[in-house]
Order: C-alpha cells, then structure tokens, then sequence
C-alpha cells in the first residue's frame, strides 16, 4: 500500500490546515506557497495520485470538480476572474501526488504570466 498524501493527511486530521470547504467529494485549503493573492487548493478526497491516472469511474467527480471551483472561486470573492491549474506529473511541475486543482485570483493575468 503506498504511503498517505499530505492531502489524505490534512482530511483525517492528522496534519492540522483551516478546510475553507468540504463537501462529500471535496475540500479547499489555502495553499502554503501562493502564487497569486488569492491561491486555494481544491483536493478530491478520493486519492487519484494525477489526473492522469483518472479512469472512466472518475468522470462525475472530475466535473464536479470544476464545478465546485466556479463555486469556491465565488464565494472567496473572485467572481469569474480565476484561474485553475492542474499540474500532471513531476515534469509538469506537481510535487504532491494527489490530483489538486490550483484556483488563483486576485492578481491580473495574461497568457504565459504565471508560472506555477
């Protein structure tokens, strides 16, 4: 069995972090290295290590995680003027292996602006 993410940590209490939202499916933190002045993690709690590794079962959790930024996004004041970004793969850039989704904001962005 592989070792538990940092995400699958922080849900079961065992890493204390401030759970902005949660639903059955989902939850948002605050990411510890913002890039933008509005920088939130939305994680499915379902441990898909990148989203390269969803399957066909996975689909209905994948839009509601689209979903659910529209909605997080909105209630943290952003509106529609967001950013998601979701990095498959340490070549990519992902350092945690748990598919998360990056909602930025709050900061003005243009093509190629903001690398994460």
């Amino acid at each position: 069995m592989s070792e538990k993410s940092v995400f699958t940590r922080i849900l079961e209490g065992e890493i204390p972090s401030e759970i902005l939202y949660q639903d059955e499916h989902c939850f948002v933190i605050r990411d510890i290295a913002p890039k933008a002045p509005t920088h939130l993690l939305l994680i499915p709690k379902k441990p898909i290590p990148k989203l390269s590794d969803a399957t066909e079962e996975d689909r209905e959790l994948l839009g509601h995680l689209l979903f659910t930024a529209k909605k997080v996004a909105q209630a943290a004041g952003i509106g529609d003027a967001f950013r998601l970004v979701i990095n498959n793969g340490a070549g990519a850039g992902q350092t945690v292996f748990h598919l998360h989704l990056h909602i930025l904001g709050n900061v003005q962005m243009s093509e190629g602006s903001l690398a994460l």
